[in-house]
């Protein structure tokens, strides 16, 4: 099951305007968030979903009557699905801070039955919101707090919410335990290529490691194989995790630029041809004179990149030719690790296709 992506918002002060009374009770009070419409927008067709959690004190009371509330409300989520944005749920806490209820935000109770029912990610998922409440209730929760501003000159503006969540977190962990090997793998796309890498194979470590450090991305790979048996489950299964963690590490796509590569390395030369399109298709073409080069059965290198290839959904050709075999297979892995790194560097929000999604 694919867990949800949840932006947790606050109403007033970052869905509305909040007046100087800190009391939406009218129509006519009602203002919109600059950039909010086509923020949320954007938010929705990434495929983030939407939870409004308001603290709203002394609703019901005669202080604020809970017709005061409802008639301006009503008004606000019709602005919002007039341009097609709509809302999972919708928390509300009349509460005060003397009353010293669980519900009242930053505490959690509000949203209890919510959170136990859904699978959160915790990682992609956010509180956006206005006060330092609601970067707390973001902690409590165990996701980012995100805050808006209304004050004019802000950075806190919802383009630049906007732009951090697209952008994303763009990690991932995934776990593969079978008869034959126990790995587990986490990516980090947005850092700098650090690595810890063991498989039981130096070199194949070794090899793992060029990906991630000339991919430009963090790398974290455990792989416990039946070695006594034969390399050949290590390889491919750690092809298949990787693949299949990157892939989740990418999430939309957005902004991605999909395509790379090819480099030399002293006398050898390797070409990689990379698309990122969610469809996968592989060509090798070069020949290895040694059955192994430092353990790695050279028969398993174009059988590591169709692994790969399949996991990771990408239309990946290799072509290599040189005289030292160590120097081929590297090359390999280094050239397939700058092409990752030019497809997955981002720029802007936009889908790198005109088919209006990369599968």
């Amino acid at each position: 099951m694919t867990d949800k992506r949840v932006l947790f918002i606050d109403r007033d002060g970052t869905l509305i305007e909040e007046p100087e009374d800190h009391q939406v009770d009218a129509v006519e009070k009602v203002r919109l968030m600059p950039g909010v419409i086509p923020s949320l927008l954007a938010l929705q067709g990434a495929g983030f979903r939407f939870v409004m959690v308001s603290n709203q004190d002394g609703l019901g009371t005669d202080s604020f009557p809970q017709a005061d509330f409802d008639a301006p409300h009503a008004h606000v989520l019709e602005l919002f699905a007039s341009q097609g944005i709509s809302f999972d749920e919708i928390f509300v806490c009349p509460h005060t801070d003397a009353d010293g209820c669980d519900c009242r935000k930053p505490r959690t109770g509000l949203l209890t039955r919510y959170l136990a029912s859904t699978n959160l990610d915790l990682v992609q998922s956010a509180v956006i919101g206005d006060r330092d409440t609601d970067l707390q209730l973001a902690e409590a929760i165990g996701v980012r707090g995100l805050k808006v501003s209304q004050e004019a000159g802000t950075a806190d503006t919802w383009e630049r919410v906007t732009s951090d969540l697209l952008a994303g977190a763009r990690r991932a962990t995934v776990t593969r335990k079978t008869n034959e090997t126990n790995i587990r793998v986490v990516v980090d796309l947005n850092q700098s290529g650090e690595t810890s890498v063991s498989t039981g194979l130096g070199f194949f470590d070794h090899m793992l490691e060029q990906i991630a450090r000339h991919g430009g991305f963090n790398l974290e790979l455990t792989c416990e194989g039946d070695l006594e048996v034969d390399e050949h489950h290590t390889i491919e299964d750690v092809a298949i995790s990787l693949g299949g963690a990157l892939r989740e590490a990418l999430g939309e796509k957005l902004g991605i630029g999909r395509y790379g590569f090819f480099l030399p390395m002293d006398e050898t030369d390797a070409q990689v041809s990379l698309d990122l399109s969610g469809r996968s298709d592989f060509r090798f073409d070069g020949e290895f004179e040694r059955d192994k080069v430092g353990g790695l059965p050279t028969e398993m290198v174009g059988h590591f990149f169709r692994s790969l290839s399949e996991s990771l959904g990408a239309a990946l050709h290799i072509s290599v030719n040189g005289e030292n075999e160590h120097h081929k297979v590297e090359a390999c892995f280094k050239a397939v690790g700058r092409a990752l790194r030019q497809a997955f560097r981002q720029e802007g929000s936009e889908l790198p296709t005109t088919k209006g999604a990369l599968a």
